[in-house]
């Protein structure tokens, strides 16, 4: 366990560094909530109607900017290797460097969504909803694109090989996570049940992201 806490504080400390990637889904949520508005237009109804989407989207889109880090750093410098042959079990050090992740880039998307909020005319009770849908969905978008991630990291041009892995996957987040904002938003729905399967998605991610990424791996190294 101590090996483990180790690697998720050295995986944040490289993340929050400049360049480490964490920054960068951040400044590109930012310039997508942005320029959204100058594209819909000063129609503030429909604005706040497109809102829970337009943040999903973003959100959606800063996470698969920053997934190609989660291993192709270690690959770099040699300490993947290292990592699959030590003690640790595969699948417990790769759902580490997914939490690691997500602490260091999805979380701050969350904690940046109450202020983005308001360029999209949204209430303090709609960004509420969304901040706690993404907080319930993003962890399925990290564990999800963590399998692409382990997929390509061997690869050449892995990178396109990742949204094109990822992108299918995390349609059904991006589906109940928007549905689940808009009912607790608008209504007539219930929030409760696309929420419910949304963290539902989320469960299942965190099962069977570590056991396919690092059959991934074992098979790229190999």
């Amino acid at each position: 366990m101590t090996a483990l806490t180790a690697l998720i504080r050295r995986d944040i400390r490289i993340a929050l560094r400049v360049g480490g990637g964490a920054l960068i889904g951040v400044l590109f949520f930012l310039t997508v909530v942005v320029l959204m508005p100058f594209a819909v237009g000063p129609d503030l109804a429909l604005l706040t109607r497109l809102g829970p989407a337009i943040l999903w989207l973003g959100a959606l889109l800063a996470s698969l900017l920053t997934l190609d880090r989660l291993f192709m750093a270690d690959h770099e410098d040699g300490s993947l290797d290292l990592i699959v042959m030590s003690r640790t079990p595969l699948e417990l050090t790769c759902a580490a460097k997914a939490l690691a992740h997500w602490l260091a880039a999805g979380l701050p998307l969350i904690v940046a969504t109450p202020v983005l909020g308001l360029l999209l005319n949204l209430d303090a009770t709609a960004t509420s909803a969304v901040a706690l849908t993404l907080l319930a969905g993003t962890p399925a978008l990290t564990f999800t694109g963590m399998i692409g991630a382990a997929l390509a990291v061997t690869l050449h041009r892995g990178g396109l090989l990742l949204a094109v892995l990822v992108l299918p996957l995390s349609i059904p987040v991006l589906i109940f996570g928007v549905s689940a904002s808009q009912a607790a938003i608008t209504g007539p729905l219930s929030f409760g049940t696309p929420f419910s399967i949304l963290c539902a998605l989320s469960l299942v991610s965190l099962v069977i992201g570590p056991f396919a990424a690092a059959a991934s791996l074992r098979h790229g190294l190999d």
